[in-house]
């Protein structure tokens, strides 16, 4: 059995110290808004009755906010860094 979106999710909170609001925020920077509730349904155990399933929309969104918010914006076409 290869990873769920919920174990990669898992693994880049612990790998970059990420707390709560911080995935919030990185998600926000992309216009993606996920509560905490939602987070914490999706790091619970796949036994528990409130767990959820990582939906790829939401990892992908995740992702994009964490380049952003590791690098910085992209610059705009023409635009020098």
């Amino acid at each position: 059995m290869g990873l769920t979106n919920n174990d990669i999710l898992k693994k880049l909170r612990v790998a970059h110290k990420l707390r709560d609001t911080d995935i919030v925020e990185i998600c926000a920077l992309v216009d993606f808004k996920v509560s905490k509730a939602e987070l914490g349904a999706l790091f619970r155990s796949e036994d528990h009755p409130k767990y959820m399933e990582c939906q790829d929309q939401i990892l992908r969104n995740f992702l994009n906010g964490l380049v952003i918010h590791l690098r910085g914006p992209m610059p705009k076409k023409g635009e020098k860094k």
